[in-house]
């Protein structure tokens, strides 16, 4: 069911200064910035070799992302791992002892769905699904 690591998500409150690091510093190389979820987050690909790492912005206070930045400061958020197809993935979830962390997928990255897990079976590893 879990294909391949997806990408590893990083929440920041600048974009621009976390590139300073990612892009300037490590020298990695950026794929591709979109805003989802009606202009809410802003999301910056940057290319690791065999997957991406993901840097998250909340761009309104509203924003669930917004108040873990507020609390946490910025730093590794989730994984996410590559499935086909994440409602199929979400009804098989029992059967490996995981469940889903939210009633329904939300909008992922470049038109995909995505759905994170329960932290109790993921050992407290906020853990993400994303496929079709």
């Amino acid at each position: 069911m879990f294909k391949r690591l997806d990408h590893v998500a990083i929440v920041v409150a600048d974009t621009d200064a976390a590139l300073q690091i990612w892009r300037d510093r490590f020298g990695l190389r950026v794929l591709f910035t979109e805003t989802i979820n009606d202009g809410a987050v802003r999301l910056t690909h940057l290319d690791l070799g065999n997957t991406h790492l993901q840097l998250v912005e909340p761009l309104t206070a509203e924003h669930p992302l917004a108040a873990w930045l507020a609390a946490h400061g910025p730093g590794l958020h989730h994984l996410c791992l590559g499935v086909d197809d994440v409602s199929e993935a979400s009804l098989a979830l029992p059967a490996h002892d995981l469940a889903p962390g939210e009633p329904q997928p939300h909008q992922g990255t470049q038109g995909k769905r995505a759905l994170f897990l329960d932290r109790t079976g993921t050992d407290n590893v906020q853990v993400e699904l994303t496929g079709r």
